[in-house]
């Protein structure tokens, strides 16, 4: 795909092509052809051996006791609130993408907005006391980018005031706090497998759990809450994964590792390449916490870089390089949620989203290509003045 439109600041587009935002890494066909095969012959394709395969994978992976396949990440934190009881108010970040209140208000939740942490972007522990009420029944935390939360402190407010803690753990396949991999936290985490993510099966998602008793009834939640004999036990809905998603999520699993070393590489050759650059700042990582550098977000402040971030987001597009808003507009300013909106309290939230950006990131991208966006960079800042 080629950007007929002339840069900004004239000339042609650095990128002849388009240079994309995200691109899922996947096997060749002919990795999975066989196994494909088997699955049409054998006509059990959804929740099946490749699933059951998946889940005792990653349950050995993530040293957790239960892993759930599932179709959406969105379905585990239904499902998770559903069969915890969860009622009444949850303390959630603002800073996150919108599934992850929309499932509060699936389950008939206030979502409660707390500030973000300025700089590591997660959820503010500092802020949430002071909403806790005889209402709140549980935090639903996000790490945000593959950024662990500061789960330690969370679950410590949780055990004071009784609470649930949820995780969002959407970026999360590969990070880890404290050398315990994301998933053994709290009494559940749900994460995505969609294209976009570090392990991905095409659609699909996970439940994590060390509580047996949840674990159970999301499983039988995951099948319209049928645990066998038609005898519904359970608030359930359509959740099952199919076996295609399982398949390629083996594949990704096996390359799980590799791509999160390789994204680490790149997020420290990003830096390099931009740290010299007046206003430009980025994600601190969470002490004892290893991301899994699912999404490369620069901070911008104006005044200092010269051009705003939807100037800059506007002119590498006329470059032909993709950029995400990622998360603009902050939850509580979307249409949907501004009756719950506290804008007096969000004022980290509403900064950030303001000014920040995401670059193109995949786990087969090369330096030479970070080269290309780090200069096309390099020339908005050089002709600043005339964007």
């Amino acid at each position: 795909m080629t950007n007929e439109k002339p840069a900004i600041i004239g000339g042609s587009p650095i990128s002849s092509t388009l240079v994309p935002i995200i691109q899922p890494t996947l096997p060749s066909l002919s990795e999975i052809r066989a196994s494909l095969e088997e699955i049409l012959q054998s006509k059990m394709i959804t929740n099946h051996k490749y699933v059951r395969e998946l889940e005792q994978k990653l349950t050995n992976y993530m040293e957790v006791k239960n892993v759930i396949a599932l179709s959406r990440c969105t379905t585990g934190l239904l499902l998770i609130g559903k069969c915890l009881g969860i009622e009444g108010e949850v303390i959630t970040p603002s800073f996150s993408f919108s599934a992850t209140s929309l499932a509060l208000l699936w389950l008939g939740c206030k979502p409660i907005f707390v500030d973000c942490h300025p700089t590591k972007f997660t959820i503010d522990v500092n802020k949430i006391q002071e909403k806790i009420n005889n209402r709140t029944s549980a935090i639903l935390a996000t790490h945000i980018f593959g950024n662990p939360c500061a789960i330690k402190p969370l679950q410590e407010i949780c055990d004071d005031n009784g609470l649930k803690l949820i995780f969002d753990a959407a970026h999360g396949s590969g990070a880890q706090y404290y050398g315990k991999s994301i998933g053994n936290f709290g009494d559940g985490e749900a994460f995505s497998m969609s294209p976009t993510k570090v392990l991905t099966a095409g659609e699909g998602g996970l439940v994590t759990t060390n509580n047996d008793e949840l674990a159970e009834k999301v499983r039988i939640g995951r099948n319209y809450g049928n645990p066998g004999d038609y005898n519904t036990s359970v608030v359930g809905l359509s959740g099952r994964m199919p076996e295609f998603n399982a398949i390629l999520a083996l594949k990704s699993f096996e390359m799980l590792e590799g791509n999160v070393k390789k994204r680490h590489e790149l997020f420290a050759y990003y830096k390099k390449k931009l740290s010299d650059f007046p206003g430009i700042s980025f994600q601190e990582i969470e002490e004892g916490a290893r991301s899994s550098c699912k999404d490369f977000a620069i901070v911008i402040n104006p005044s200092e870089f010269g051009v705003g971030r939807d100037k800059l987001y506007e002119a590498l597009e006329a470059e032909n390089i993709m950029t995400k808003k990622y998360f603009y507009p902050a939850i509580h300013k979307q249409d949907v949620f501004k009756q719950y909106s506290n804008d007096k309290d969000l004022e980290i939230t509403e900064k950030l989203a303001d000014n920040i950006l995401c670059l193109p990131i995949y786990s087969h991208m090369e330096t030479p290509l970070v080269d290309k966006i780090c200069y096309a960079i390099e020339k908005i800042y050089n002709f600043r003045e005339q964007i």
